[in-house]
């Protein structure tokens, strides 16, 4: 049973089979370039895509506008401190403006940064930055049959082996991101969180954890990880992030956000934190804004801090990640195969599996994505070898859920169409680039292709 009731509703239309076979083909058979209100049901993100509280609606509408010293920063500012432990934050725009106010701060040309698995635009950061990012899963986290509680974990031992590789003086940082995006959403123990702040002692790094579903990972932890069974998601957030000496936050995801991100920095009294958060405040009016509000208006801070509160309710994270999970068992009912465990923000289809009969370098994940937005108009996401060009990452569909917006109905409709797009698995080809970005790690926002054989065979009439 849903702990919402609606009290604002969207009504959609959506083009027939016909219409999407165009709007499909005129977006270079890329779901960023298809319009939003051509789309049944969209998975492309759950960043930013959620449904705010009334709470927040009322907050926003008190949000406080002053360019320096608004009261809205100072509740941002005592929300963050209160659920994440952290009294020092720099805001901005989003998530990717955190990142860049961070690694341009502590990565220099020829630096190596370990991470359990680099994200999209955190590769582009540290690359952007002369950095070389460096992913050190878990063995099994890249198998969608594998089994384990905390298949997100950094490899700690693959990071020390990093170092030691590369000269420790050129690690600056080693990144843990909770849970692990990219690693089909995994989560990550508060243990290897200690084991990752004990190399970075060891290898005089700093420990940066990327917040972003730091919530949804401290639900994981208190469900599977021995001793927090009792403890508050609070708690155990606050023990989480803890280890880290800064954090990279974007609100637009566990904040509950439709915009706003953050970096926080440890008080640890040493120096060197003290020269790294004034560092971090001079890029951020550079690059983002007045250090009182690094991009975000005052209305989008007051959501933020309420957001965050929200976001460590036990019965919200219980709804949450019980519909991801509802979803999960849609889909294989509907004989679509699914990496499991399931993560906590997203379902991801095991690409590989569900057509075999595309090869590897004809993009089978961003195959599956067109086909379903053929089939029934559904948007979703390609995280295999199209998003991570030259990286060993399996052909991954991600189908990432706004929170608090959608319900079974549309639940159904996903499965559904997968289930037909899997069952007509032999008829589809696969896709090839016809243009792309200079950036390789970010061209799956962008690149248009086209089908190999002069078309993605259309779905089934209706």
């Amino acid at each position: 049973m849903t702990m919402y009731e609606s009290r604002m509703v969207d009504r959609r239309s959506v083009p027939d089979q016909g219409e999407r076979e165009r709007i499909l083909a005129e977006a270079g058979y890329n779901l960023f370039a298809v319009p939003a209100d051509a789309v049944a049901v969209d998975l492309l993100t759950d960043s930013g895509t959620g449904t705010m509280s009334s709470e927040q609606w009322g907050a926003l509408l008190q949000g406080d506008e002053a360019y320096a010293g608004s009261s809205s920063f100072a509740d941002l500012e005592s929300a963050v401190s209160a659920v994440m432990g952290f009294d020092r934050i720099v805001p901005a725009h989003q998530g990717r403006g955190a990142e860049h106010v961070l690694y341009g701060a502590i990565v220099d040309d020829g630096d190596v940064v370990p991470n359990n698995t680099h994200f999209d635009t955190t590769r582009a950061h540290v690359e952007a930055a002369g950095g070389d990012p460096v992913d050190c899963p878990v063995e099994g986290a890249r198998d969608p049959d594998a089994e384990g509680d905390f298949l997100g974990n950094l490899d700690v031992d693959a990071a020390r082996a990093v170092a030691a590789e590369h000269g420790e003086d050129q690690v600056p940082a080693i990144v843990v991101t909770v849970t692990n995006n990219a690693a089909a959403g995994q989560p990550v123990s508060i243990e290897n969180v200690r084991r990752a702040r004990t190399l970075a002692d060891e290898i005089d790094a700093r420990l940066v954890i990327d917040a972003c579903r730091f919530a949804e990972n401290s639900f994981f932890v208190k469900e599977r990880e021995p001793g927090w069974g009792d403890a508050s998601i609070q708690e155990i957030a606050r023990e989480l992030l803890g280890y880290a000496d800064a954090l990279v936050m974007s609100g637009k995801k566990d904040g509950l956000a439709n915009v706003g991100g953050f970096v926080a920095v440890a008080d640890d009294g040493t120096e060197a934190a003290d020269a790294l958060f004034d560092e971090l405040k001079q890029r951020a009016i550079l690059y983002e804004g007045f250090p009182t509000y690094g991009g975000m208006a005052g209305r989008d801070m007051a959501a933020m801090a309420v957001g965050l509160r929200e976001a460590v309710e036990l019965p919200y994270l219980e709804d949450r990640i019980g519909q991801v999970r509802e979803l999960a068992d849609l889909l294989e009912a509907a004989g679509v195969p699914i990496y499991r465990p399931v993560g906590g923000h997203a379902v991801y289809l095991d690409a590989a599996s569900a057509l075999p009969d595309v090869p590897a370098h004809q993009f089978p994940g961003q195959t599956l994505v067109c086909a379903g937005y053929l089939e029934g108009a559904v948007r979703t996401v390609e995280l295999g070898s199209f998003a991570f060009p030259d990286t060993d990452r399996p052909e991954l569909v991600r189908l990432a859920l706004p929170r608090r917006t959608y319900h079974r109905e549309h639940l159904e409709l996903v499965a559904d169409t997968f289930g037909q797009v899997v069952d007509r698995a032999a008829s589809l080809g696969g896709l090839e680039i016809v243009d792309e970005p200079g950036r390789a790690s970010l061209r799956h926002f962008s690149a248009r292709l086209a089908p190999v054989d002069g078309e993605l065979v259309a779905p089934a009439a209706e």
